[in-house]
Formats: C-alpha cells, structure tokens, sequence
C-alpha cells in the first residue's frame, strides 16, 4: 500500500516538540496536520508514524497520534521495545499485548 501524502507530509515534520519548546503555532500546525489524517491507518503507515513522538505529549497530541497509529489492522510494534524506547512505544506495545 502507498502511504497517502497527509501521512507523508506528517512524517517529514519530524517528531513532535516538547512541550517545554513547542511555540503556540507549531502545536497547531501539527495538530491541524495530524487532524487531516483520517483513519484508519495501513499498518505500513503507523510504522512511519511510530517515528513521530516526542519526549512528551505535547500538549495531547501524543495521545491523538496513539489512538491514530491504533487504527492500523496490526500493531507497527512487532517486538517488546528496549526498555529506552519511547515511552509512547513502550504504552503501544503494552496496550496491544494485554
């Protein structure tokens, strides 16, 4: 499956900010960016996406991205992450394993 531009565009954005760094417009960018994503996702996508959280949940939107990468038919994270995995990875993981 090809990975749909919205997707795409979300990814090369790069993580999200902190909280402590992100500036009022970068929220909204990102979060009108990640909005624009309609789920559900390919499995292939949420694999992109696992690549896009940041070291906190930026104000939510961490959450939101969870809950999208959930879309998929198949969880991106194949095997237990390393215990300095993304904390975000690390709840995908134990979310999809209970």
């Amino acid at each position: 499956m090809e990975v749909r531009p919205e997707v795409q565009r979300f990814v090369d954005r790069g993580p999200l900010p902190s909280e402590d760094d992100a500036t009022e417009e970068e929220v909204t960018a990102r979060q009108n960016e990640l909005e624009a994503i309609n789920g559900p996702v390919s499995t292939e996508e949420a694999g992109l996406l696992l690549g896009t959280f940041g070291p906190d949940d930026c104000f939510g939107l961490a959450w939101t991205l969870l809950h999208l990468i959930e879309t998929a038919p198949s969880s991106p994270v194949t095997s237990p992450p390393e215990p300095d995995a993304n904390e975000w990875v690390r709840r995908l993981w134990d979310r999809a394993h209970r």
